[in-house]
């Protein structure tokens, strides 16, 4: 326990210092500029090794430690660690098989805790210095447009107006697929089994849901994708928590090219 408190003691040391840097260098007027990230955590209530990544995305979040950069979280858990005494409440199979088309690519075993940067840079989820170098580096790429907004609702469901501009880079011979996601914050779990026995885990932007609404393309006239999808609110999520995520990511190379982020409407 004691060396757990100590990691956590040093990525908040670290992540503090690196937030003094952005609000230095960064002024409220130039925050609605900033740059979408996408850093997506592969953990599990399961491991012990994941509660200081939690920690960091939680951290990474509420700081927002790089200069220019929006980052957003989507915690995923994973499934296969359930057979070792706890089951994560939170984990699905979904999130498992899309972790394995990430290290597919690096041709690599999954394993938690494990950051993806805009669906490019791979590495152990509880490591600060990396993550703020390589969410750095994404934020230094060319971005697509990417707009959400809250549109008709009911007690069930919620419409959104999605809209992404022209596509950056060279997306020739690689479909640009939009996905929307919904996170839950607050959500927590008191573990009384496995590695983290008898301890509180407490969770951020935690994947819900995850669909695919369509593909952009740049042969369309004004948008290379609009769209109004609609989410079904589930009746175990918290409303007041729930964030709505839509990012454009190339199918093949796994790259997150553009993304934005809403309040569901509580």
């Amino acid at each position: 326990m004691r060396n757990f408190q100590l990691v956590v003691l040093s990525l908040t040391m670290f992540v503090a210092a690196g937030f003094v840097c952005r609000a230095a260098g960064q002024n409220p007027s130039t925050a609605s500029q900033s740059k979408p990230v996408i850093v997506e955590l592969f953990t599990s209530e399961g491991c012990s090794s994941c509660p200081p990544a939690d920690v960091l995305l939680q951290k990474l979040e509420a700081d927002q430690p790089v200069p220019g950069a929006q980052i957003i979280g989507l915690e995923e858990h994973v499934d296969y660690w359930n057979h070792d005494g706890w089951y994560d409440p939170y984990s699905s199979p979904e999130w498992t098989e899309r972790q394995q088309t990430y290290v597919s690519l690096i041709k690599k075993d999954p394993y938690t805790p494990e950051l993806v940067v805009d669906g490019q840079y791979q590495f152990l989820g509880s490591n600060p210095r990396e993550a703020v170098v390589e969410i750095s580096e994404a934020m230094r790429a060319e971005k697509t447009e990417v707009s959400i907004a809250p549109a008709s609702e009911d007690a069930k469901n919620q419409r959104f107006h999605v809209s992404v501009g022209k596509l950056a880079g060279d997306t020739e011979g690689d479909a640009a697929e939009v996905w929307l996601a919904v996170t839950e914050d607050g959500l927590h779990s008191s573990v009384s089994r496995g590695e983290n026995a008898g301890r509180e885990l407490k969770h951020i932007s935690t994947l819900r849901w995850l669909h695919k609404i369509g593909v952009a393309s740049d042969k369309t006239a004004q948008f290379s994708y609009a769209g109004d999808p609609v989410v079904k609110f589930n009746s175990h999520w918290n409303r007041e928590n729930v964030h709505v995520t839509v990012f454009v990511q190339k199918k093949k190379s796994h790259q997150i090219i553009g993304a934005a982020s809403t309040k569901i409407k509580s």
